[in-house]
């Protein structure tokens, strides 16, 4: 019924695991280690700043894994997408709420890098940041709204993802291909 596809799954899977559990540990580790060990704000963003800033190019990769995987799967189950009742719909929702992790995600780095830029001590970047002020207690606010949302969505496609499994059950599998292929001969009548 099913080929076996480990390296495009493990690559989504990994992917996404790192992606969820890098943008939580963020939000409540590195932030919250920020807090109680910076004595000022200003030490404060410099320490968060630093931790997320090497976990940039870890979080970049774990996100193109999981495009790549998700991608693989996409294009080895699209028969599935097409005739199995419900899967369309999952996917398409998958694709939304991966959409707005990505964008989400984006706009945490764009107001990092401007929190990075206002806190760093190195006068090629208070340069930079003076060409373009801020509002740095607004900006702080937006991110930490905004890491929040990115463990939130990508634990929505970590349920997606389970549902995806159940519907991959040959159980489920034949009966959703013989209830789409009824109500589209209804439709059709």
């Amino acid at each position: 019924m099913s080929e076996r596809n480990t390296v495009i799954r493990s690559l989504h899977d990994v992917g996404l695991a790192a992606w969820f559990g890098g943008s939580l540990m963020g939000a409540v580790g590195l932030n919250g280690a920020a807090q109680d060990e910076g004595s000022t704000e200003t030490s404060r963003d410099r320490i968060s700043s630093s931790g997320w800033a090497r976990w940039t190019p870890v979080n970049a990769a774990a996100i193109g894994a999981h495009l790549f995987g998700g991608g693989g799967l996409l294009a080895v189950n699209a028969h599935r997408v097409a005739t199995q009742q419900g899967v369309g719909a999952s996917t398409a929702a998958k694709t939304v709420v991966t959409a707005a992790a990505l964008a989400a995600t984006a706009y945490a780095r764009v107001l990092g890098k401007k929190v990075e830029l206002a806190s760093s001590t190195d006068p090629g970047d208070a340069e930079k940041a003076e060409k373009h002020p801020i509002d740095l207690d607004k900006v702080r606010r937006q991110l930490s709204a905004v890491q929040w949302a990115v463990p939130a969505l990508t634990g929505c496609l970590v349920v997606l993802n389970a549902l995806h499994g159940e519907q991959q059950r040959p159980t489920e599998q034949i009966p959703g291909m013989w209830e789409r292929a009824r109500s589209m001969t209804h439709l059709m009548q």
